[in-house]
């Protein structure tokens, strides 16, 4: 069974800064690229930002590069997202997710198979 452990979301000050981590269970770490879709009210699930747990290749969305950070640690399975200068903007859900596709060229390609449950970052003025 495949299985989500994420962490991290919550309330900060635009200018701020949070860490997500996700630590997924019940398939190879390795085979997937992981990382995280958002979706904020009213607007369609994006995503953000990937990670391919193989080789380290990393995606970015546009509006967070320079911004955000993602990293894996393949000895505790775990894939972090640091959240640097949040920008109102960035206020959604952000649903860890993984993929196993092998021929991502870019993060719009990105599907996702296995979803998290997702957790809040909501940033204020």
């Amino acid at each position: 069974e495949v299985h989500f452990v994420e962490s991290g979301g919550g309330l900060v000050q635009a200018g701020g800064s949070l860490r997500l981590s996700c630590t997924p269970s019940g398939f190879t770490f390795d085979d997937y690229h992981i990382g995280w879709f958002r979706q904020a009210p009213g607007k369609e699930r994006e995503a953000v930002s990937f990670i391919s747990s193989s080789n380290g290749r990393t995606y970015y969305k546009d509006s967070v590069k320079g911004r955000f950070t993602i990293s894996s640690d393949g000895a505790k399975k775990t894939v972090y997202l640091q959240l640097n200068s949040l920008k109102r903007e960035d206020t959604a859900v952000y649903y860890c997710a993984a993929d196993s596709n092998s021929l991502i060229k870019d993060i719009t390609t990105i599907r996702g198979e296995y979803w998290g449950e997702g957790t809040l970052v909501t940033v204020s003025e």
